[in-house]
């Protein structure tokens, strides 16, 4: 094989790192929320509203406060979902509508309020992760395999990972033994939100380095669908990231491509990634199987 070509199969899978980290927090987030019962489809407008205060955070301390503020974002949006999803009863997927409407129309607004310009913003140069030196990777995605890993090791391998698991499975059973159901539960949507709050810090001061007002595109679904592909498991949402993030980043190399870009239009191209995502997902319907209690509120009887 030319040299030439393996410098670029190599530049493709350093750029797929980049498409794949968000999606593989995201997805590691809702693994842990829905196996203790509880969906959220906000995982858009967390990613959103995380960006945005993640740019805001990086330009007046720094991108590691950025992260962490994208983290703490997240946090408390997951804590209000949960508040509204196990307290209360409410209905799990109107609160996570709730969330993608509200951000889109806040971001927009905070766009323009905060910086004088609309839709899109750009942060200066010290307030973007810097990538890891001799690779060209950001340590975002180092800390994201890391997560997948662990998360996998808790969930599947630990007493806490059991509790987790059981209040998805059987909630009357779990509390029988002693399991508070609902503090579980909160406890897990939080971290969720958080690691999803994460990928959309990542979004806006490290891989895309910008804030716009559709900044996840769409890929807070694509985590959603993950979720179902690696049948509820991080270490196959890793490798189901890796295939997501490779689509999206051949989407982009192949719009690079003069004589594709002038036989197919720049907007067709722009779907290989969903188109991808539709194919792949259709392929494991009825395989894969939810927690048993999933998007049921518990309630004693």
């Amino acid at each position: 094989m030319p040299v030439e070509a393996l410098l670029q199969l190599a530049e493709v899978a350093r750029l797929t790192t980049f498409s794949m980290t968000p999606l593989l927090l995201a997805a590691i987030g809702e693994i842990i929320t829905e196996l203790a019962g509880v969906v959220n489809i906000g995982l858009e407008g967390i990613m959103l509203l995380a960006g945005f205060t993640a740019v805001a955070a990086a330009e007046a301390w720094g991108p590691l406060a950025g992260l962490l503020a994208g983290v703490l974002v997240g946090a408390l949006i997951g804590l209000l979902h949960g508040w509204i999803s196990v307290y209360l009863k409410g209905d799990q997927i109107i609160s996570g509508l709730g969330i993608n409407i509200f951000a889109l129309g806040f971001v927009a607004f905070g766009i323009e309020a905060l910086w004088g310009v609309r839709g899109y913003y750009t942060p200066p140069p010290e307030a973007k992760v810097p990538r890891i030196p001799g690779l060209g990777v950001s340590p975002t995605f180092i800390a994201a395999i890391v997560i997948a890993v662990v998360s996998y090791y808790v969930l599947y391998k630990t007493g806490v990972g059991l509790k987790i698991r059981a209040v998805g499975e059987k909630p009357d059973a779990a509390e029988s033994v002693g399991v508070h159901v609902e503090r579980v539960q909160l406890a897990a949507t939080i971290v969720g939100a958080a690691l999803s709050g994460l990928a959309g810090a990542f979004l806006s001061i490290d891989w895309l380095a910008a804030i716009t007002k559709e900044l996840p595109a769409g890929r807070g679904f694509i985590a959603l669908a993950i979720v179902n592909f690696a049948n509820w498991n991080p270490v196959l949402a890793l490798a189901g990231s890796g295939l997501f993030g490779f689509f999206w980043t051949l989407g982009e190399w192949v719009k690079n491509i003069g004589t594709i870009k002038a036989i197919i239009p720049i907007p067709l191209l722009n779907t290989i990634p969903y188109i991808a995502t539709l194919i792949v997902t259709a392929g494991f319907i009825g395989k894969s199987r939810p927690p048993a209690h999933i998007g049921r509120p518990y309630r004693r009887e």
